[in-house]
């Protein structure tokens, strides 16, 4: 019965929704206003829908896909929004419409198109989050990617989401499903000698799947590959408890992390009273104790976005959604710029975040690298006990509890 009360009061706050059907490609014509292009490549383990308007549907398939998918970006938009057509077909000039759609047979298929669209031998993956169709998560990255200002190539995971509000269990599950899927397509890409470096970007149940494929990477093989040099999980939708253990397993040299949190964050406050009440690692105030000095020691940089409002009722996607900071990590973190390192000063994270400085930017500047970023103005209410997480942050990292 709880469950079916949280999920009625979250299919009020989600959007009204948009045309489905959006991947038949459309031509552009001499008339269309210049506009711009994201290419990307696309792997997925969803099941193909036999439908070219849709291309895959939300079912599990044994066999992983891949798609060079190219999408058109309206010149008149505001950033950190999706311009879903109002009707199909999608109208270049005032909508993100699909230009291109080639299904790729083979491996090397898929390394002869990332060889093409190499961008300074930077590569970013992103994996989408919980209630995601194929077409929801194409569009996203490709907002993200024109936005941010990004120099890399980018490619897509994405994992079988039924795109339902009552599939939480289900598409929990489809992310387990995937993680050597995903882990094989990171070893693919790191093999690449042309290859330098890869970021990650997980946004909600995506940092599920993403954290479990890098711990899978380091029991194999003692540490995650180095040339999976950044790991930003955006809202993730994880067991503060389970994030430790994951993270201790998946060996060192660690990747560097980035975590965005948020306290009002409304998706993870349903997902932590559907798990059971844990508190979820994207809801964390990473400016109290014990959690600040622990993400110190592990070197983990969090940033608070409690304080920015992008107009999501869900206050789920902000990472994406506020044009600030979608910028700060295209212009900072992918390209290999903390925003704690000794380089620059935190005010200028602050400033490109909230449009001005913070009273506490001072103090933080002062202390270690790993420090959490606070983007808040104003103190927040007393939140829940929070969870210790010491002992498995100091666990064996060699422990290896599914073999033994």
């Amino acid at each position: 019965m709880l469950r079916r009360i949280l999920l009625a009061g979250f299919s009020v706050l989600a959007s009204c929704g948009h045309p489905t059907g959006v991947m038949t490609p459309v031509a552009l014509t001499a008339n269309t206003p210049k506009t711009s292009q994201v290419e990307m490549l696309v792997a997925t383990t969803r099941q193909p829908s036999a439908n070219p308007a849709t291309l895959f549907n939300g079912e599990r398939s044994p066999k992983p896909y891949l798609t060079d998918i190219a999408i058109s970006i309206p010149p008149k938009r505001a950033a950190g929004t999706v311009q879903w057509p109002e009707k199909l077909p999608p109208n270049p000039a005032t909508d993100f419409a699909v230009t291109r759609v080639e299904q790729l047979e083979t491996r090397a298929e898929g390394r002869a198109w990332f060889q093409q669209h190499l961008v300074d031998g930077h590569a970013l993956v992103f994996i989408h989050g919980f209630n995601n169709t194929y077409e929801d998560s194409v569009f996203r990255l490709a907002q993200i990617v024109h936005d941010s200002g990004m120099k890399a190539t980018p490619v897509l995971f994405t994992w079988p989401s039924r795109a339902k509000l009552t599939a939480y269990e289900y598409d929990k599950e489809s992310t387990n499903y995937s993680r050597t899927a995903l882990e094989q397509a990171l070893r693919i890409l790191a093999q690449d000698p042309s290859v330098k470096d890869i970021t990650i970007l997980a946004h909600s149940m995506g940092t599920w799947l993403a954290m479990e494929s890098l711990r899978q990477m380091g029991i194999r093989d003692g540490h995650v590959n180095t040339k999976i040099r950044d790991v930003i999980l955006a809202s993730p939708d994880i067991d503060i408890q389970v994030f430790a253990k994951q993270f201790v397993e998946m060996g060192t040299p660690h990747p560097k992390f980035t975590i965005f949190v948020s306290q009002d964050d409304r998706a993870l406050a349903v997902s932590s009273l559907i798990t059971g009440k844990v508190s979820r690692l994207g809801a964390i105030d990473p400016s109290k104790e014990p959690y600040r000095s622990r993400l110190e020691e592990a070197g983990i940089a969090a940033i608070d976005l409690t304080k920015v409002d992008t107009g999501d009722k869900l206050n789920h996607g902000k990472f994406a959604e506020s044009p600030e900071i979608v910028q700060l990590i295209g212009q900072r973190l992918m390209t290999g710029q903390p925003l704690t390192d000794s380089n620059i000063t935190l005010g200028e994270g602050v400033a490109a975040v909230v449009g001005g400085t913070v009273q506490t930017v001072g103090k933080v500047a002062g202390t270690a690298v790993a420090a959490p970023l606070t983007i808040i103005g104003q103190p927040l209410p007393a939140a829940a006990k929070p969870v210790e997480v010491e002992d498995t942050l100091r666990a064996d990292p060699q422990s290896k509890p599914l073999t033994q």
